[in-house]
């Protein structure tokens, strides 16, 4: 028959001391005084950060870098997406041109 186990004995927990509080001043109490600065010697105290760089201006799409106007006539300058049809413009990204749209990418010949 085996032996029952023994309980462990715990340890008595001490009581928990309790810190003193830190006073805070009623609401109507007059504050203590602390040494005032004037805005001018606050702004002599901060340190000067460096200027922040200028921003770059994103230039806007212009419909004069999609259209070629010659007299009466207007002529596309860049080929529209075959899947799509007119009215998607495909981007022009050096060796090839791609539709935005469906994804569709097509070639430039290569010259030689």
């Amino acid at each position: 028959m085996p032996k029952p186990k023994k309980e462990e004995e715990k340890p008595k927990e001490e009581p928990k001391k309790e810190l003193p509080k830190k006073e805070e001043p009623k609401k109507g109490a007059p504050k203590k005084e602390e040494p005032v600065e004037t805005p001018e010697e606050a702004k002599l105290e901060k340190k000067e950060k460096a200027p922040k760089p200028a921003k770059k201006k994103k230039e806007d799409k212009k419909i004069f870098t999609l259209y070629k106007v010659e007299g009466d006539k207007v002529s596309r300058l860049r080929p529209i997406c075959e899947r799509c049809g007119p009215g998607y413009f495909m981007a022009d990204h050096g060796n090839r041109y791609t539709c935005g749209h469906c994804g569709f990418t097509r070639y430039k010949p290569s010259e030689k």
